[in-house]
């Protein structure tokens, strides 16, 4: 319903790229350049400052962008609202979620998700926990499922579940034995971390701090950016982990891994982020009814 230029410009000044704004539209570049040119003639302004290298909002953008955003919120909100008079749940979902919770835990329950609510299109983007909360701050999702506690001020937080973290090292690993390990004890190991701004490294590092070891002082190996370049590293005897006990069910069957219960337990809650002003659709009240029960 809302006016397109104002969209193509609304992209465009999110993404401060009008290529990038054409990918993420489906439009191509110049179609893009001529809905902002289109928009900047009718308000007789200039939005954009121009470079060869980058575009930057002027002070006439910055105010178009304030209006834009409260119009087009209004606008899916209008729709939203009429389409929901019907009594159905449809439309599109845009969520976004950590790894961890994307590759092992979401997959079955949107599944489940989509059998119960056949005219919803869930599109779903992989991040880190920190991506994830920005992602759905700025608007950009809908609602995130992270791994660790949201610190974000607009976003509202609710724990769906728990997950427990273990340390996991080859079966031919010194520590394979043990029955427990201690944060003391894993700290003089060659240890594989994930990245800074993962929801398991900001939990994994408040863990150690718990114990009075510094993360810094840990013998980091490498960083990795996903479980499964974990897993690898661990099994190729590279050092040790500390990972979520969803992650390596498998491997451990098989015997490729090993996984030791940490002492003190360490547990996490797992939490759907949504934001606090967005208005709340019968779909991401029903998303976010449906997450609390399937991961129970």
């Amino acid at each position: 319903m809302a006016d397109r230029r104002l969209q193509v410009f609304y992209s465009v000044a999110k993404q401060l790229s009008f290529t990038k704004a054409a990918e993420t539209l489906f439009m191509t570049q110049p179609a893009v350049t001529f809905q902002v040119k289109q928009l900047e003639e009718h308000f007789n302004t200039r939005l954009f400052e121009r470079s060869h290298s980058k575009i930057a909002l002027t002070t006439a953008g910055h105010l178009a962008m304030e209006y834009a955003e409260r119009i087009l919120n209004l606008s899916a909100e209008m729709e939203t609202r009429l389409t929901e008079m019907t009594g159905e749940v449809s439309g599109t979902l845009l969520i976004g979620a950590s790894t961890t919770i994307a590759e092992y835990m979401l997959p079955r329950m949107l599944g489940d998700f989509k059998a119960r609510y056949p005219q919803v299109q869930a599109r779903l983007t992989v991040a880190n926990s920190e991506t994830v909360e920005f992602k759905v701050a700025d608007h950009t999702l809908d609602i995130g499922l992270i791994e660790a506690p949201s610190h974000h001020p607009s976003l509202k937080s609710e724990v769906c579940c728990e997950d427990e973290l273990v340390m996991i090292c080859s079966a031919q690993h010194e520590l394979s034995e043990l029955s427990s390990a201690s944060a003391e004890r894993l700290a003089v190991q060659p240890y594989i971390s994930r990245e800074a701004g993962s929801g398991t490294r900001e939990v994994v590092d408040d863990y150690f701090k718990r114990a009075g070891i510094s993360p810094e002082d840990l013998n980091i190996a490498m960083e990795l950016g996903s479980p499964e370049a974990i897993k690898g590293a661990v099994e190729a005897g590279l050092g040790i982990a500390i990972v979520s006990r969803v992650t390596i069910l498998k491997e451990v069957k098989l015997g490729d891994l090993v996984a030791v219960p940490l002492e003190p337990r360490l547990i996490r809650p797992l939490s759907v982020v949504y934001a606090t002003e967005k208005f709340r659709s019968k779909l991401l009240q029903s998303f976010l009814d449906f997450t609390t029960e399937a991961l129970k």
